[in-house]
């Protein structure tokens, strides 16, 4: 997956530029290394496709260079997904990735694997942006950065109880791993 994201990263450079808040649609075809045992996309590699989408956004957008200016890198607090239909192998689609809202702390992202119009599976992301010298982004810092207004995409309120809903304690909080028998 390292080479088709360097692949990917290098091409969306030189293809038109998106405003953060547009829908990006990155052509892909489903490929050997794709697949799983029953010969279809293995679930954990939709995960890893969705990253393509976000790379290319970011890209396009201008935001890979301006965070890379100030440091910034992006990093996934929570994803979900759900499946349609199965892709198959050497099958064309198309990823979509458009940017949902923002909360407090976090981005949130919807992408979509679509084929002939059809959605074949949705997964949600909620990223947020951490300094390389130490530290979160801010919404605020994020918006001054590339020129956005974070009111006017409030996130859906069911994304919101899901993010809440699936959260892990922080990093530095203690987070037993006890199961209930």
């Amino acid at each position: 997956m390292i080479y088709r994201t360097i692949f990917y990263f290098l091409r969306s450079r030189r293809r038109p530029s998106l405003h953060p808040h547009d829908v990006g649609r990155l052509p892909l075809r489903v490929l050997p290394t794709d697949l799983d045992t029953l010969r279809h996309v293995n679930n954990g590699i939709y995960l890893s496709l969705m990253d393509l989408g976000r790379v290319d956004l970011l890209v396009r957008a201008g935001i890979s260079q301006t965070f890379n200016k100030l440091g910034y890198y992006p990093v996934v607090s929570n994803e979900t997904i759900s499946f349609r239909r199965s892709l198959q192998p050497w099958q064309r689609f198309t990823l979509e990735t458009r940017l949902v809202g923002y909360d407090t702390k976090a981005v949130f992202v919807e992408q979509r694997f679509v084929v002939d119009g059809e959605i074949f599976a949705t997964g949600f992301v909620r990223a947020r942006f951490l300094k390389k010298s130490g530290g979160t982004v801010t919404i605020a810092e994020l918006a001054d950065a590339i020129g956005i207004d974070p009111s006017t995409l409030p996130v859906p309120e069911w994304l919101v109880r899901w993010s809440a809903d699936v959260a892990l304690p922080a990093s530095r909080a203690s987070a037993p791993s006890v199961w209930d028998e």
